[in-house]
């Protein structure tokens, strides 16, 4: 016990003697770093209110900075073993090539279990059934993934209008979020559900909420083990196929989906597996796990990294298999929509063009704010709104 608390107060002595340096590196690197990204990016507007909006960006970064868990020292060799592993498995599988393999289609959902909740004057129901999901065979971290219990059984919040079947929004929460209250908040029910008039269903993403390994929701998804990361968005993918076709099979009414930052990312995966979806919403999308590596790590911790044989390029083929940017989108270009900050400081707006580039430059909405404002900004409403009403997935 003690040689366990004194390894925990050497990291945090680490981590605040380090911490200096990352928000140096963030803010005295050039301005190009987080203002200018291309003719596909708008400039964003300078002011205070903008600049308060940054400031909870970095608020957040500061505290994953000197609280999330990462791989200790001794796991060095074990990561490079899972990573030369896993490159050689899907090189053989053929899925370095063609990632959409990589994805098998999910058997039918059964529900475990369906009950009754209030949250906020609000009625709703809490989806419980197996995830099902398992790494494929051989698969480097499998077994280390599959040992985590509460992960396997897959969650979700579910509102549903009475009467006559409505369409299904499907709602893919941001990175540490995944309770009922946190999904309320970012998809305010009031406005989607009740004025709108759309059934919501908010799924649980992996290691998040009720699915989490410890007290904190999240942990684990950016520890430095990257076929857990890989497990996660595959996991993901495969609840939320799961439950959009389950949807589909119970009343048969459209089903669409929308994801906010990481779950951005797993919409618009999705979108590249799933071609009858009415429309795909993918707010400020996680895409492209190397290109945030490199915006957010300073230098000199990749090159430390780099010293004990972490080869980021190596990772850079790896993660490709879970990355949107690797498969073509198999929905129709007049249901997707895109949205993103100009001065996001945790997503940063080269990934939300990468996204929209790739999707053959669909409607895309850029509002003058940071990845923690999304929820106040007219821009971000009028383009869901937009989505839902074109795509008749709620009225006019």
């Amino acid at each position: 016990m003690i040689g366990a608390a004194s390894g925990l107060a050497i990291e945090v002595a680490v981590r605040a003697l380090l911490t200096p340096s990352v928000l140096a590196s963030r803010w005295l690197l050039p301005q190009t770093r987080f203002g200018d990204h291309g003719d596909d990016v708008p400039s964003f507007r300078r002011s205070p209110s903008v600049a308060a909006k940054i400031l909870l960006d970095e608020v957040f970064f500061l505290s994953e900075v000197l609280s999330a868990r990462f791989v200790g020292g001794g796991d060095h060799g074990r990561v490079r073993d899972e990573i030369a592993g896993a490159l050689a498995l899907y090189h053989t599988a053929g899925w370095l090539a063609e990632p959409s393999g990589y994805f098998p289609a999910p058997p039918p959902l059964r529900p475990r279990a369906l009950r009754d909740g209030t949250l906020l004057g609000r009625r709703y129901r809490h989806l419980e059934f197996a995830s099902e999901y398992a790494p494929h065979t051989g698969e480097p971290g499998g077994d280390r993934w599959q040992a985590r219990s509460a992960n396997r059984t897959a969650h979700a919040w579910i509102l549903e209008h009475p009467g006559k079947p409505r369409p299904w929004l499907v709602c893919l929460h941001g990175y540490r979020t995944g309770s009922a209250l946190t999904g309320f908040l970012q998809f305010s029910p009031r406005w989607l559900h009740e004025s709108l008039g759309v059934n919501l269903v908010l799924p649980v993403l992996p290691l998040h909420g009720p699915r989490a390994s410890t007290w904190r929701s999240g942990e684990g998804m950016i520890s430095g083990d990257v076929l857990d990361l890989v497990h996660l968005q595959a996991q993901a993918v495969w609840d939320t196929r799961r439950i959009v076709r389950w949807l589909w099979q119970r009343d048969g009414m459209p089903v669409g989906l929308y994801g906010l930052s990481l779950g951005g990312g797993v919409a618009a995966l999705a979108a590249g597996l799933e071609p009858h979806l009415s429309c795909v919403i993918a707010g400020m999308p996680m895409v492209d796990i190397m290109g945030l590596v490199h915006y957010h790590v300073p230098g000199f911790v990749r090159l430390l990294a780099e010293r004990v044989g972490i080869s980021f390029s190596e990772i850079a083929r790896l993660v490709r298999v879970i990355s949107p940017l690797g498969v073509a989108p198999r929905v129709a270009p007049h249901r997707l929509f895109v949205f993103g900050g100009t001065a996001d400081r945790l997503v940063p707006p080269a990934q939300i063009s990468a996204l929209w580039r790739h999707w053959g430059q669909p409607r895309i909405a850029w509002h003058d704010g940071s990845h923690t404002s999304f929820s106040i900004e007219r821009a971000v409403s009028a383009l869901v709104a937009e989505a839902l009403t074109t795509t008749c997935m709620a009225a006019a």
